[in-house]
């Protein structure tokens, strides 16, 4: 027997359901929140779907327990990366087992977490709890914790609602307090165009998008100083990176358009939203002055697309201290990704991060999470049963 396997073998199998699901953010992950709620309904525990505007997505929140202020969520997404273009050596939405190891997209990140909450319920339900745990399952959260918010939005009106949130993001079990915030922006640079032969005729928008690359670079390089340093993350400081540039239409023609994608990853404590203003500053004294100079009609304009906040949650918090007792551990960490951590800390919900899997193996061909870190989380959980039956040593 695979190390980890016994314990870990209703997870395995609820994970191999949940891994057929292909629910790349692209698509409906309707599928996958209907198996979910109809498996707690099985159990007797009711779930409410938050849709998004089309009814093509749902997140699910349900509580297990007493219908009283406070009590444990664990969160998780149910959204994944595409497998397009990657080398995958194994069917990337069909559970593949070798060498205790479990591979599929998903795994790791995060349906592996997922898969163990789910294999809990039945110990959850077997007594009466003193406090209620909850489950929060959303969708998109892998382009900007899109599906969270609305179902946050929800909570934020009723009287009771949990006390501290677990992110089971996977960190190879071990207790993280903190992570970076993130914001995406889009530049867009009109230019005008003209035959390249006379150039000077048009304003090239690929040329001013060089230039407003460039200062965001220098802006990167400012951001790094020892100044500008948290030695709990790493990088410990905050990066700005372009990810995505278009434009032009043929080499001899000036390129009347341009646009490109950056972002911002924001150690706690900083304001992320001061790059693009210092961005736009540049770009509106240095720039569209000598634009407008030779053609009236053109311009740079900056659009969010999406953000999250950084999440740094105090050593010495009652949050922590659950972790401590969960995790078995209070040597607390930061990862360098991202999570809905701290939306459910804006939304008055502490919020700490420990799952199974690493995301080192996450967004990668051959994905995969061990049978050893799955029975560690199933240990971690049996822990939080423990505790909200008030049975904790």
């Amino acid at each position: 027997m695979s190390e980890g396997k016994g314990t870990a073998t209703a997870t395995r199998s609820v994970l191999e359901k949940l891994i057929a699901f292909p629910t790349v953010s692209r698509n409906s992950n309707l599928e996958l929140i209907v198996f979910i709620r109809d498996l707690l309904h099985a159990s007797g525990v009711d779930s409410e779907l938050f849709y998004n505007p089309e009814r093509t997505k749902a997140s699910l929140f349900a509580t297990i327990g007493p219908r009283v202020d406070g009590g444990i969520a664990l969160s998780g997404h149910t959204d994944v990366v595409p497998v397009d273009g990657q080398a995958w050596t194994v069917d990337p939405f069909q559970l593949t087992e070798k060498d205790g190891r479990l591979y599929g997209r998903g795994t790791a990140d995060m349906k592996g977490y997922i898969a163990s909450v789910l294999a809990a319920v039945p110990a959850l339900l077997a007594q009466p709890l003193k406090q209620p745990v909850h489950l929060a399952f959303s969708y998109d959260e892998e382009i900007g914790c899109v599906g969270v918010r609305p179902m946050l939005a929800e909570l934020a009106k009723r009287p009771h609602r949990p006390s501290v949130c677990v992110i089971g993001e996977p960190t190879a079990m071990k207790p993280v307090l903190g992570h970076k915030g993130k914001l995406a922006m889009r530049c867009v640079v009109k230019g005008a165009a003209c035959h390249s032969a006379y150039s000077p005729s048009g304003v090239n928008a690929i040329e001013y998008a060089a230039k407003l690359i460039s200062r965001l670079g220098e802006i990167g390089g400012e951001l790094a100083q020892p100044s500008n340093r948290d030695a709990r993350f790493d990088p410990p400081f905050s990066t700005v990176q372009t990810g995505v540039i278009k434009g032009g239409r043929a080499l001899n023609i000036v390129p009347a358009e341009c646009e490109f994608d950056f972002e911002v990853r924001a150690i706690p404590g900083f304001d992320a939203e001061q790059v693009p203003k210092r961005l736009r500053d540049f770009a509106e004294t240095e720039l569209v002055p000598k634009m407008r100079a030779v053609q009236p009609d053109t311009g740079i304009e900056l659009a969010p697309l999406n953000s999250y906040p950084g999440l740094a949650t105090p050593h010495e918090s009652d949050a922590a201290r659950l972790l401590a007792v969960l995790s078995g551990s209070n040597e607390f960490g930061t990862v360098a990704f991202g999570s809905e951590g701290g939306l459910f800390q804006r939304a008055g919900i502490p919020s700490v991060i420990c799952g199974p899997g690493s995301m080192d193996q996450g967004h990668k061909p051959d994905e995969y999470v061990s049978l050893a870190q799955l029975a560690q989380c199933d240990a971690m959980l049996a822990r939080l049963v423990d505790h909200v039956r008030g049975t904790a040593p």
